[in-house]
């Protein structure tokens, strides 16, 4: 235990984690519902706070780059939060490492300028997508990959993927629930790659929507089967038809891969 000294001045901690989303109910602690409390609604956010305050003995509020939802993965998510603690922050890493359930890992722990925030600072992040394309469906990565077992048309997606670079208002592909200001984007990266049988799909961009990545992999999951044209991705991006957008793809495929900020060529360098 290490008690916060009140004549110190708060210190600003940065966290870089992953985490398998599997059993937890997305990175946002939610609000209890009328009538009592969650029941089997932990969040990643929420653990962290529970875990922190545990070892710094003070309240703790951790601030994430961005919210992911139930199922989805991160293997470089950024947190911040504040403390008065002297605590050193390799001890930090160390105990709080030892507390977290085995899907949550702190790979990296340290103190940063004051006014760090981990989704106003942020640059970039890109989000990876991947998709098990064979007849047989995964044992092993059931959780971590969507299976899709007709052939898909590599050519046809890597076009609806080209429509998707430069700045665009993606409002269409905006899932219900969450309405942002401003839903344009810059989408500075959008590929695909076949490694064997499976299919990796990553967005590099300044900023997402609510469930975007996944509203695009529905799509072009369509365009991939033949479903529909490639051209089609530019259409949508033009129209704004939220309801013309292909079904939104499973969560489970998805990764927050790494988030950018300044001086940085990716998370944590």
């Amino acid at each position: 235990m290490c008690r916060p000294d009140p004549e110190l001045r708060p210190r600003r901690i940065r966290l870089d984690l992953e985490y398998d989303g599997t059993e937890w109910c997305g990175w946002q602690v939610q609000n209890e519902p009328k009538g009592g409390p969650r029941k089997g609604q932990a969040t990643i956010q929420e653990v962290l706070e529970e875990k922190l305050s545990q070892i710094l003995q003070e309240e703790v509020r951790v601030i994430g780059s961005g919210r992911t939802d139930s199922g989805v993965h991160a293997e470089g998510q950024v947190a911040a939060f504040s403390t008065l603690s002297d605590i050193s922050t390799k001890k930090l890493q160390s105990s709080l490492n030892s507390l977290l359930p085995g899907s949550i890992a702190v790979h990296r722990l340290r103190e940063v300028h004051a006014d760090f925030h981990p989704q106003h600072d942020a640059l970039k992040k890109c989000y990876r997508y991947r998709i098990l394309n064979r007849p047989q469906r995964s044992a092993l990565d059931r959780a971590k990959v969507l299976h899709v077992s007709r052939p898909l048309d590599l050519s046809a997606m890597e076009r609806g993927l080209s429509y998707l670079i430069g700045e665009h208002d993606f409002f269409a592909f905006q899932g219900s629930g969450r309405k942002a200001a401003c839903t344009v984007r810059q989408m500075s990266r959008a590929e695909l790659r076949r490694e064997g049988e499976w299919i990796v799909l990553e967005f590099e961009a300044n900023g997402f929507l609510y469930r975007m990545v996944r509203s695009l992999v529905g799509t072009l999951l369509q365009i991939g089967l033949g479903k529909r044209p490639a051209e089609d991705m530019a259409r949508l991006l033009q129209s704004g038809e939220r309801c013309a957008v292909g079904p939104t793809a499973p969560a489970k495929g998805l990764t927050l891969a790494w988030v950018r900020y300044p001086g940085e060529s990716k998370t944590g360098d």
